[in-house]
């Protein structure tokens, strides 16, 4: 066991632990499956999956963490760096673009004190994120609800709609 991945596990809580545990019990037959339910779970709980989480969820599923880092760079929701406490992503596919959501990122970023023009550069990274920590702004792709575009994920609540006049105030209620 690895410095890092004892230090993480130090981390562990008996919920985390049991609720990784109920997770892979969905999952009799082939308990490789349980790797997205525990990607997600490990970066809900410590906000993103670094080398002791890989190494963690490999060794549940007694796989090696090659396996588990495919998955994590593979798919661009994980993240191996941390982002801000409040992630807004901001959804830029046709109907949102076409309603201005890249005018509302810009806002947002203006909003918390990131460069509008600044992106995440790869997989994995973490967005640009605000220098106290408490904001990333991200583009996402379709959020589904091109209905009520411009559209942002701001943690799990879906905002619609979102007017360059409103993001200040919306800004506010995650301050």
């Amino acid at each position: 066991m690895t410095e890092t991945m004892t230090c993480q596990a130090d981390a562990i809580t008996p919920e985390l632990l049991a609720e990784a545990d109920e997770l892979v019990s969905h999952y009799p037959v082939s308990k490789r499956s349980a790797s997205l339910p525990l990607l997600h779970l490990w970066q809900n709980h410590f906000g993103f999956i670094d080398d002791s989480g890989v190494e963690w969820i490999a060794a549940k599923l007694e796989l090696t963490p090659v396996n588990i880092l495919e998955v994590v760079t593979f798919y661009p929701w994980f993240r191996r760096e941390r982002a801000g406490k409040t992630i807004i992503r901001v959804c830029r596919t046709l109907a949102c673009a076409m309603a201005g959501s890249y005018e509302v990122r810009e806002k947002f970023c203006q909003s918390v004190g990131i460069d509008p023009h600044c992106h995440s550069h790869g997989f994995g990274e973490a967005p640009p994120t605000s220098s106290d920590g408490n904001f990333s702004v991200e583009f996402v792709e379709c959020l589904a609800s091109c209905g009520s575009a411009p559209v942002a994920l701001i943690n799990d609540e879906l905002v619609e709609n979102i007017a360059l006049s409103d993001v200040p105030a919306i800004v506010d209620q995650y301050k």
